[in-house]
């Protein structure tokens, strides 16, 4: 996303200009029939016109009749306007990525031929082979099948940095729309145009194929129903102000029937639901559905990657442990030998250790006619053959199997094994050294655990979320990082099927699980878990197969998704306790106002003193439509999260917007009745 796109507020101009385009748009019976509430007052704001016109027409109208009319559609078009801002903050963080889109072309490369022909990206199909060079866009989604390249995704996730993106492995997958800044790659197009991320993430962030969830589908079957209980309600009030000798015009019931219905959560519940998975988007997390964003509001248990989500993901090495026999000099000058051509952070690590430690300071290898062997993970060791010396390090085991088999191997010693166990226990990852048939002694690599995790877990456990490490290490090393990260429980040498088989055993009792992953072998536990969410520089099978991606693949994000979640059934569930605290202050405000003049006895209960029943029925139609406006910027932003218990947060809803319910609307209306009699408007 670019910075201008992720600005945008609920002030922006455009956004409100918009929107209130939109909110006339949204009239059509077709589009509102999916918001029962609404779709009511619509259709008695219809009925209301009808009678004003016919009442103009016979020369019977009158000016109150036509403000109940005018703040009927108003109504309605405010509660348009809600649900038109959420989709316009969406659209508008969509707009550079369609741009990226149009016209883009792309560089096909032939089957047979050397050269490459222009053709549109959109044209493109799964398959096809294309060239992508320095300052191309990339015209898809694909795999890189050759070449390593600088990628700029800022488009996508709005970091500034670039990243690698190279065949093979877990950084080949590349994203449509991003753009190569260095180098060159040849990129096979996995996704056909209209299915691509980039097409799919466009139509996300817009909210055009948002689909109401089960909770809100229940809450819209309640609004219903109270709509229509009211509706009852009110079709009998004629009946009883014909037995007390008055009657009841059919404007004024309609402006009842509106006040009394539960509008407020009406008008506002979509705007709920797109603004959660908004406020996503802003943490650069697409949801598929509005249905994940509530899932994760529910989780009960959370699966979380070791490496990267709990530690810092970079083991770095702490120490050379020799064998008896062994110098710790020997050991780390071998260790440091084997580790000149690993770039990965343990492998820089161990040659900073060996020269901070013991001075040994890098050495020219070309003279030493050295030969390195790389890393694999059929062998998982790596080292140097250098004047006659065979050095490895890796795997404990895969070491001593390296040992066993050389020529005059001697017996590898009960010590590599203990030392290797003390460091498992420890937390630590030990890597085992040896020359030839000699085993050396072990590196010890330590996971270093990310700072305030243990608090973020406690909170997490307060909420009632039971959280698993899952790691590849062995239950030695697993159970020491688990105690000290404060998690509830870890899954050791986990296998695709053992996370599989973990979530679908939670699920089992009725939990919700929610777990992130970026690699193929995940795609399957992330299509089980209700909340899957893979990671941006994944493989396109993880993708596929969670409901969530995560733009800056940043595993942590778990964490905060299940905050927005919460958050998300938070606001709605405030903004419905407020909503039906506010028809209960004005089923006071209004029916003793109205009826007064039929029951002289209600008189006692028109505590607010409105001064004519007309004016009590305007001031609580006004306020009911106002109040929607009001709410607008609580419903986008959302309640402040808070880690309570359900308990604790029904009271807490009850507390703040029960009583806020109860008492603003009594001196909402009360201040309009003042306004209207004041400026002799009614």
């Amino acid at each position: 996303m670019t910075t201008s796109s992720r600005k945008a507020t609920l002030l922006d101009g455009r956004i409100l200009g918009d929107a209130a385009k939109a909110a006339f748009r949204k009239l059509d019976p077709r589009q509102l029939y999916t918001n029962p509430v609404m779709l009511a007052v619509e259709l008695v704001a219809v009925i209301a016109t009808i009678l004003f016109i016919r009442d103009l027409v016979t020369g019977t109208g009158t000016s109150f009749a036509g403000q109940i009319v005018a703040w009927l559609w108003i109504t309605v078009l405010f509660a348009n306007f809600a649900e038109a801002v959420a989709e316009g903050r969406g659209k508008a963080q969509a707009d550079a990525l369609r741009k990226s889109r149009i016209n883009a072309t792309a560089k096909k490369l032939g089957a047979k031929t050397q050269g490459y022909d222009i053709v549109s990206a959109l044209s493109l199909q799964p398959g096809d082979v294309v060239l992508v060079e320095t300052g191309d866009l990339i015209p898809g989604d694909g795999e890189v099948i050759e070449g390593i390249a600088s990628v700029d995704e800022s488009a996508i996730t709005g970091e500034s940095a670039p990243v690698i993106r190279e065949s093979g492995g877990d950084r080949s997958a590349v994203t449509g729309g991003t753009r190569v800044l260095s180098d060159e790659i040849k990129v096979r197009i996995t996704a056909a145009q209209g299915s691509t991320f980039l097409d799919r993430m466009i139509g996300l962030v817009e909210g055009a194929k948002r689909q109401k969830t089960p909770n809100e589908v229940a809450l819209n079957i309640l609004l219903a129903g109270m709509t229509l209980i009211f509706l009852f309600a009110v079709a009998s009030i004629p009946s009883f102000a014909k037995y007390a000798g008055g009657t009841v015009s059919v404007i004024v019931l309609i402006a009842l029937f509106v006040t009394l219905i539960p509008t407020t959560i009406g008008a506002l519940l979509s705007a709920i639901g797109i603004a959660g998975m908004d406020r996503l988007v802003k943490f650069n997390v697409l949801s598929m559905s509005g249905r994940a964003v509530e899932a994760a509001g529910d989780v009960d248990t959370l699966l979380l990657d070791k490496t990267g989500t709990i530690t810092l993901g970079n083991r770095l090495a702490a120490e050379f442990l020799p064998v008896s026999g062994v110098t710790p000099e020997e050991l780390a000058n071998a260790a440091q030998l084997s580790s000149f051509s690993d770039e990965t952070p343990e492998g820089r690590s161990i040659v900073v250790l060996a020269k901070e430690k013991y001075g040994l300071r890098g050495r020219e290898m070309a003279p030493m006619h050295a030969t390195f062997v790389p890393f694999t993970a059929q062998t998982r060791m790596s080292g140097v053959d250098v004047d006659g010396h065979r050095i490895r390090k890796g795997a404990v085991d895969a070491v001593i199997d390296f040992v066993k088999a050389q020529k005059g191997a001697g017996a590898v010693t009960p010590e590599l094994t203990e030392i290797s166990e003390r460091i498992a226990k420890s937390g630590g990852t030990p890597l085992a050294v040896a020359d030839g048939d000699r085993v050396l002694g072990v590196i010890h690599l330590k996971d270093v655990v990310k700072g305030g995790i243990r608090e973020r877990f406690q909170e997490l456990r307060r909420m009632g979320i039971r959280t698993v490490m899952i790691t590849g290490d062995n239950p030695l090393t697993a159970a020491a990082i688990a105690a000290e990260a404060g998690v509830d429980d870890f899954l050791a040498q986990a296998t695709p099927e053992t996370k599989l088989k973990l979530i679908r055993d939670e699920q089992a009792k009725g939990k919700l699980v929610a777990m992130c992953g970026d690699g193929t072998n995940d795609a399957p536990a992330l299509a089980q878990a209700d909340v899957g969410v893979a990671m941006q520089t994944g493989t396109q099978a993880a993708r596929e197969a969670g409901n969530m991606v995560d733009l800056d693949s940043n595993p942590t994000k778990l964490i905060e998704i299940v905050m927005i979640g919460k958050q998300l059934l938070m606001t709605r569930g405030a903004l419905t306790t407020f909503s039906i605290a506010n028809d209960v202050a004005k089923y006071f405000a209004i029916i003793p106002a109205m009826f007064a003049a039929f029951y002289p006895q209600l008189g006692i209960l028109n505590v607010m003193g409105l001064a004519t029943p007309e004016s009590a029925i305007l001031s609580a139609t006004i306020f009911n439509a106002l109040i929607i406006v009001a709410l607008i910027p609580l419903s986008l932003k959302g309640v402040r999260y808070q880690a309570k218990s359900a308990g604790s947060l029904l009271a807490s809803n009850l507390a703040i917007y029960g009583l806020g319910g109860l008492v603003v609307p009594f001196i909402g209306i009360k201040a309009i009745d003042l306004a209207l009699t004041t400026l002799h408007i009614i």
